[in-house]
């Protein structure tokens, strides 16, 4: 029986428990951080401590994109024509997506090289990986269950389910994990 590999688990690296796994796992991490990391012989000897790094790595490019699409137009607005403005934000939303993607890829790596066996979850397509679509509705999906259910409970406190919906809507959406693409 084929192993298990979960959405997301990056191309080009051999499943877990798989001969040549560890070294594709290297090979793949290397190319997520930036060059230099390749002369530190200990994170080509420590596939985990190169795999922390990268997580790390990957969580400040996605903070630093959030930051970007957030400010751009501040920072940008009065230099740049509104096209100019809108391709910037375009560029964020596509890096974003793409920096989530690959902190997911990461993550499960760095899971796989602690010995982590991976399961199909419910819902699941066999043979098919979810797509962002397909994440980004779950979420959206738990988030209303979420409201729904705080809503219920600040009613059942003997709150107005109006103050119990603006406490649960008081959280700012997090754009880029959500729907990188924002």
């Amino acid at each position: 029986m084929a192993a298990y590999l979960p959405p997301g688990w990056p191309a080009g690296v051999h499943p877990p428990d798989s001969e040549g796994f560890e070294q594709t796992a290297v090979t793949w991490l290397l190319d997520v951080v930036p060059p230099d990391y390749r002369l530190h012989g200990v994170l080509l000897r420590h596939p985990l401590a190169l795999a922390a790094l990268a997580g790390h790595h990957v969580a400040a490019c996605v903070a630093g994109a959030r930051q970007g699409y957030r400010t751009a137009r501040a920072e940008l607005g009065r230099d740049l024509p509104p096209g100019g403005i809108a391709a910037v934000l375009e560029a964020y939303r596509s890096e974003g997506r793409r920096l989530v993607e690959t902190e997911r890829a990461v993550d499960l790596v760095s899971r796989a090289l602690r010995g982590e066996e991976f399961m199909p979850q419910l819902g699941e397509v066999p043979g098919r990986p979810a797509s962002s679509g397909d994440r980004e509705a779950a979420a959206r999906t738990a988030a209303a269950q979420s409201g729904r259910a705080a809503a219920e409970s600040g009613r059942a406190a003997g709150q107005s389910g109006r103050a119990a919906a603006r406490r649960g809507s008081r959280r700012a959406p997090d754009r880029l994990a959500a729907s990188p693409a924002a």
